[in-house]
């Protein structure tokens, strides 16, 4: 059964690449959306294996989407993992402890995102990490 990814953007451009991307990978089912507030429906309907969550957004940021998501219980066991630009040690160390399980630099490599969650994946799942 593929691994389901849920990558949320508020940029189309982004979303269609990391899309894209990711499909590459057969194991991977893939939707996107484009906003906080539809990661939380999509999240609850779908029930992903994964979350891939920018932190820039308008309205409803990443950090207060995935504080939302942990407070419902149907999302609240999805791993979620951040896509953002500020990357510098202190503000990962700040998402991990907001709940994040990982953080994905932006610009992410297109070539190289599909194996970056796959080992997220793997570690989650207390498999091996390559």
């Amino acid at each position: 059964m593929p691994a389901r990814i849920l990558y949320v953007d508020d940029e189309d451009d982004i979303r269609e690449i990391a899309q894209m991307s990711l499909e590459l990978e057969p194991e991977f089912e893939v939707r996107s959306c484009a906003s906080g507030a539809a990661a939380l429906v999509d999240a609850a309907a779908w029930r992903p294996d994964l979350i891939l969550l920018d932190v820039m957004m308008p309205d409803m940021d990443g950090p207060e989407t995935l504080k939302r998501l942990a407070a419902a219980p149907p999302t609240a066991p999805i791993p979620v993992v951040f896509i953002t630009a500020r990357t510098q040690t202190h503000e990962v160390e700040r998402y991990l402890a907001m709940g994040a399980v990982g953080v994905i630099a932006k610009p992410f490599d297109p070539m190289a995102l599909a194996g970056d969650v796959k080992k997220l994946l793997a570690s989650r799942a207390g498999g091996p990490v390559a």
